[in-house]
């Protein structure tokens, strides 16, 4: 082996090194003894491999959810803020310029607050949270944890 041990530590060194020896032709000899029983799809030993990376997966997928809710509700966020200071700006104009005001896109309008009203319901809805003085940052955290925590 090479490595120079303290002989007091010989005998755990020998100890350690059979045991993994024997581990080791243990696992080799169940791996063969499942491959000829089961197969290839209800592998014990393949399923837990198989469960394991699963299970990485998802730590992967929360990450990745995470960061898609957020760019979601900071697409919302600025939509919202971006229509709403246009409106109000495109109003300013026709006053300016002494177009009346017809109203023409107040429907539309209102459908817009409408969804965001939705969306922004739906979100503590699911979170159990009925304040309404959240700011988008924290509704983004609920809705994630909202939607971690039922899966």
């Amino acid at each position: 082996m090479g490595h120079q041990y303290h002989e007091a530590t010989d005998g755990v060194v020998n100890l350690f090194t059979k045991a993994n020896h024997d581990l080791s032709m243990i696992h080799h000899r169940l791996e063969k003894e499942y491959q000829q029983i089961y197969p290839d799809n209800a592998n014990p030993m393949k399923l837990v491999s198989r469960i394991k990376k699963v299970q990485e997966d998802i730590s992967t997928l929360k990450g990745q959810c995470h960061e898609l809710l957020a760019a979601k509700q900071d697409l919302i966020d600025k939509a919202q803020r971006v229509l709403v200071e246009n409106r109000n700006l495109l109003q300013r104009m026709q006053s300016s310029v002494g177009i009346p005001f017809t109203g023409e896109d107040d429907a539309a309008f209102t459908n817009f607050k409408q969804v965001i009203d939705e969306w922004t319901d739906q979100v503590r809805s699911r979170t159990g949270n009925e304040t309404h003085d959240s700011d988008s940052g924290d509704l983004n955290k609920l809705l994630f944890s909202a939607i971690v925590q039922s899966n």
